[in-house]
């Protein structure tokens, strides 16, 4: 007998109770004209919507496969079952239209009725865009950590020499993912949102992930491009960047709890090249350039550009202890060519914690990237809390490059950089964006340093990028992080 393995097909009984749903604080009637098998177990290999009359349950790893269709309508709510580490893996060639709004999002979370971080799994999405990975010997393709792999290779993401830039895994709009995350083996997690190799026809705008048992957002490669996400009191990373990411991300929030850190050491970004910070490359294949050589092959790094990024660390005040286990705002390492721009460090920058690390301490040092003879740039960036530890280097013990903690402070304060360092997180203007329950991340109308002077000029930001007057991911009376978020 031949196993089924799809286990969410629809019941078709007529029925004709009415039923009440909430949808963030809203209640409406839903009058169902069908049953519903809201239990998503096994493999999803047809099209299928997720109605927003009913929740759905997340049992075990659930994957989309077979090129496959996810919709989830506006208003759905999913959760993750407890105890069964469930997780939505969009795979290879599969998509999901999670496409939200405002006034009805789509959330992932848990069923619990006292929920924390770490109930289920996460949200997973595996493309066929360009990586610098290699699995069982062939490069341009990754296995995604977390154990989510399976005997056919749904847990894998590019496709090699034929991987595709514009690859396309549907829409993640007005999305909050909830206390995910899952510690498979130490360093091979399940984060709250993973991209494996998306390409940049993805959309990925406004989603929130809060209270994840690992990082919030991690790239593994790809090109997607994302704008308007919000990290909420994780335990580790809020944007975290690997195996050559080389998408553009824009207005990004990320709020810390000052007593909740990693064991790993937690930081607003962290940017890897690879694991071993080599000079692995990923070959990204561009438009045709004549008949002759019909594509131009270009090497990339881990190459992801930010700008208009506001990350709240654990360090509201200098008399703030918080967790012992803060490491940087931003901690470059491993050989990457990250850039940020136009962004806001408040509360990193004190005691044994720092604004921006430049580690050189594994692989070809990180040093050696930056502008204006490298790709990695860090301009017109504010750093306030503290004078004391806003820039740190940590040298290579093999390959010392000659480079000192100086010398980098030197380079982040040069006239070209253009960066700013404030002794004090209120200089900022910010309305109250250590405030846990109730923050508020805009600037006040007064604020020189945050509501004005961005800078769109370097070449990096040329292409894909709003051009704005404010630093930070907010401006004067900013909206977009309110109504569909939850704090």
């Amino acid at each position: 007998m031949k196993k089924v393995l799809i286990l969410i097909a629809a019941v078709g009984m007529i029925t004709t109770s009415c039923r009440k749903i909430e949808v963030d604080g809203t209640t409406s009637t839903v009058t169902p004209t069908t049953s519903e098998n809201t239990i998503l177990e096994g493999r999803i290999i047809a099209n299928r919507t997720l109605k927003a009359g009913y929740t759905y349950k997340l049992r075990g790893l659930v994957y989309v496969t077979n090129g496959a269709i996810l919709t989830i309508e506006p208003g759905t709510k999913i959760v993750g079952e407890l105890n069964k580490n469930g997780a939505l893996i969009i795979t290879r060639g599969a998509k999901v239209i999670a496409d939200g709004t405002a006034d009805k999002p789509i959330v992932f979370t848990s069923e619990a009725s006292n929920p924390a971080r770490g109930d289920w799994a996460g949200l997973i999405l595996l493309g066929q865009a360009p990586n610098n990975s290699s699995f069982n010997g062939q490069d341009g393709v990754g296995e995604m950590e977390g154990g989510v792999n399976t005997a056919d290779g749904l847990g894998l993401y590019g496709l090699g020499a034929t991987s595709n830039l514009a690859d396309n895994s549907g829409i993640l709009r007005y999305v909050r993912i909830e206390y995910a995350g899952y510690a498979f083996l130490p360093d091979k997690e399940i984060n709250g949102l993973t991209f494996g190799g998306v390409g940049n026809q993805t959309i990925i705008d406004y989603v929130q992930v809060s209270y994840a048992n690992d990082d919030s957002f991690e790239w593994f490669g790809g090109s997607v491009n994302c704008t308007h996400l919000i990290s909420y009191r994780t335990l580790d990373d809020d944007f975290d960047t690997d195996n050559g990411f080389s998408g553009k991300v824009q207005f990004g929030i990320s709020l810390r709890d000052s007593a909740v850190a990693d064991i790993s050491k937690s930081e607003a970004f962290e940017c890897d090249n690879d694991a071993n910070g080599s000079d692995r490359k990923t070959f990204l294949p561009t438009i045709p350039v004549s008949a002759s050589n019909p594509v131009a092959i270009v090497p990339v790094k881990t190459t992801a550009v930010f700008s208009n990024m506001t990350v709240i660390g654990p360090k509201a005040t200098s008399t703030t202890k918080g967790n012992s286990l803060f490491l940087a705002g931003a901690q470059l390492r491993r050989n990457c060519e990250e850039s940020i721009f136009n962004t806001l460090f408040l509360g990193w920058s004190d005691g044994s914690v720092s604004g921006l690390l430049v580690d050189a301490s594994k692989g070809i040092p990180t040093d050696l990237n930056l502008s204006p003879t490298g790709g990695l740039c860090f301009q017109n960036n504010i750093i306030a809390g503290s004078s004391t530890n806003a820039v740190k280097y940590a040298p290579s013990a093999t390959t010392p490059t000659g480079a000192t903690t100086q010398t980098i402070t030197d380079w982040v304060n040069s006239v070209d950089n253009n960066n700013t360092m404030l002794p004090n997180n209120t200089e900022v203007g910010l309305t109250a964006p250590f405030n846990y329950t109730s923050p508020d991340f805009n600037p006040s109308s007064s604020s020189v340093p945050a509501a004005s002077g961005a800078s769109f000029s370097n070449t990096k930001l040329q292409k894909g990028f709003t051009v704005v007057g404010y630093k930070g991911a907010c401006a004067v009376g900013d909206t977009w992080w309110k109504t569909w978020t939850k704090f």
